[in-house]
């Protein structure tokens, strides 16, 4: 009975080491090394097309004329349902706002710490996907909705001052429309928050949150209708590649899933 119970208390610390995934502060410190790379990226990117006003507005225009063949030009009438509600508009703009970066970076910061796998996996669909909406801003920049291409209000900005004091307009690419990565980018986290758990309110608001930000982005004024569409085009391809990355390249121990670690 001894022997037993001895057996017993050594396997249920062997499984108190296993569950704890923190990868280390040496990993941490290189992915956020890699956050700030990234965003000189971004950077760079905003260089080269700030300048380009006329090109983003004709850009948006053909979009606009697209969106006419394909019966899916709904901006105005998405924003004139809710801008007549309070309460709406409050709840747009606190989606656009709250619901993209801060939930993305909660989102990775939980995964990284506890599911270090899952938080791999979104990580490269994040950069893979962003890289290729850099080089679709680079070269096919597009002015949104707000700046005067249709007759739209941005409500973000009428309403609120927060999100333009946490995000200056000097720190932002104006003709980033195409894709929308606010949504695109949402939903690819959805899809990995899904396959993580299954609590159940966990998996409502992967479902929920996609869904609301990307109904917020158009009725905010800040994407066109395919700019939705294309950012789930580009999501998705950025997290096929991610899918697809641990056949070409090695991952590190501390980001394989426990049964292969």
């Amino acid at each position: 009975m001894r022997a037993v119970r001895l057996h017993g208390i050594r396997g249920l610390r062997h499984g108190r080491r296993r569950a704890r995934t923190f990868p280390g502060w040496w990993p941490l410190a290189l992915q956020a090394l890699l956050v700030v790379l990234a965003a000189l990226c971004y950077f760079g990117v905003r260089g080269l097309t700030r300048s380009r006003a006329g090109p983003a507005e004709d850009h948006a225009r053909g979009l606009l004329a697209l969106e006419r063949d394909l019966l899916i030009d709904r901006e105005r009438w998405l924003q004139e349902t809710v801008i007549g509600h309070d309460t709406l508009v409050d709840a747009a703009n606190a989606v656009y706002m709250y619901g993209h970066w801060p939930v993305i970076a909660i989102t990775l910061a939980v995964l990284f710490a506890r599911a270090p796998d899952r938080y791999w996996l979104l990580r490269n669909a994040m950069f893979a996907s962003g890289a290729i909406g850099l080089v679709i801003f680079a070269l096919y920049p597009v002015a949104p909705p707000r700046l005067g291409i249709l007759d739209i209000v941005d409500t973000v900005t009428q309403r609120t001052e927060v999100y333009r004091t946490l995000q200056p307009p000097g720190l932002i690419n104006r003709y980033a429309a195409m894709p929308s990565l606010h949504f695109g980018w949402n939903l690819i986290l959805g899809v990995v928050v899904w396959k993580s758990t299954r609590n159940l309110f966990l998996r409502v608001f992967a479902v929920a949150m996609p869904i609301a930000m990307g109904l917020a982005v158009v009725a905010t004024g800040n994407h066109y209708v395919v700019d939705v569409a294309g950012g789930a085009v580009v999501a998705l391809t950025g997290l096929a590649v991610a899918r697809a990355l641990p056949a070409v390249i090695p991952v590190p121990r501390w980001a394989r899933p426990p049964a292969s670690r």
